[in-house]
């Protein structure tokens, strides 16, 4: 995958728990929980499907330890292999907490679409 996803927007009410769900399987290295991971990302917001953040909007792949990651991504990355693409449906409590948490985003049920370009 090397161009910009897409996001549909859902509609209807937010789920509450993490929904994972495969656009592209990889067939490369398979992430695991205790990995470092190199993506390209999408975030979206639930309610309004507006973009919030993208990699791709910068220009560049980020890499991190998944350990240092929203419980979202967290959860919802192990089992990625490279070269595919996953969305994952994070309500608040997997992404930034509940509403008055402190971070612009607590409180919001968010959508990611993410390329696994890498692992370490």
């Amino acid at each position: 995958m090397t161009d910009k996803p897409e996001v549909d927007f859902p509609g209807g009410d937010a789920p509450k728990t993490l929904v994972i769900t495969d656009v592209a399987v990889g067939d490369g290295a398979e992430a695991t929980p205790g990995a470092a991971v190199e993506v390209h990302y999408l975030g979206v917001e639930f309610d309004s499907g507006e973009e919030f953040d993208s990699s791709w909007s910068r220009g560049e792949a980020i890499s991190f330890p998944l350990g240092n990651l929203i419980k979202g991504w967290q959860e919802g990355i192990p089992g990625m292999k490279v070269g595919g693409r996953r969305q994952l449906i994070c309500p608040p409590a997997l992404a930034y907490g509940p509403a008055g948490g402190g971070h612009r985003l607590s409180g919001q049920t968010l959508i990611f679409v993410i390329d696994l370009l890498g692992v370490n």
